[in-house]
């Protein structure tokens, strides 16, 4: 067993946003929540909710596996089919 720390999916989404070059209002946008609570999000101050997780996915296209970090291997959610 590895004893590698797995990444936190809070880090992971930070990450893909800013990769993105997206802001947390335009995610605020797409998940129907004000700024604030994606700067709670992303702190650690508030959980997401897994509605918004499976939206994040979608929208990054990007594996659950990967966001939630039981993989480092970034798989669109096409590869996955």
């Amino acid at each position: 067993m590895s004893n590698a720390k797995p990444m936190d999916y809070k880090k992971r989404l930070k990450d893909l946003r800013v990769d993105s070059d997206i802001t947390q209002a335009q995610i605020a946008d797409v998940l129907c929540v004000k700024q604030t609570t994606i700067s709670n999000y992303e702190h650690g101050k508030r959980q997401y909710k897994i509605e918004d997780l499976v939206k994040l996915c979608k929208f990054y296209n990007v594996s659950p596996e990967y966001v939630l970090g039981f993989t480092n291997e970034y798989k669109s959610l096409s590869e996955m089919k």
